[in-house]
């Protein structure tokens, strides 16, 4: 139940839709700023990696797949926010993320890359 503005209290929300229970669509939340410090971090780790390494090849090279991790995970996770929020207010089932896969093999290549710098 919400109580908007008006003070009426209602059981299902303005756009006439299904009502969520809150603690889900904050959990959500809570997973997009994960995803997000997540994008940050790589971010600023490509920046590190490209100013400590800036006269090796491999050093540039494995700085650029961290930033280009950083956007895909910033993207990604902004995508997958939205979609769960959808699927919450259509009551459709959560699709699984093979987000992870991809950051696991990304930072992999990485660490190679930079144990042979």
């Amino acid at each position: 139940m919400t109580v908007p503005d008006d003070g009426k209290e209602r059981t299902e929300p303005p756009s006439g839709g299904p009502l969520i229970d809150y603690r889900f669509s904050l959990a959500n939340e809570r997973t997009y700023l994960a995803w997000t410090r997540t994008a940050l971090a790589l971010i600023a780790g490509g920046v590190a990696v490209l100013r400590l390494l800036a006269d090796s090849e491999i050093g540039f090279i494995a700085a650029y797949i961290l930033v280009g991790l950083g956007i895909l995970v910033a993207v990604a996770g902004l995508r997958r926010w939205r979609r769960n929020e959808q699927a919450m207010l259509k009551g459709w089932v959560l699709e699984p993320t093979r987000l992870p896969i991809v950051l696991a093999i990304g930072l992999s290549v990485v660490g190679v890359l930079l144990l042979f710098d």
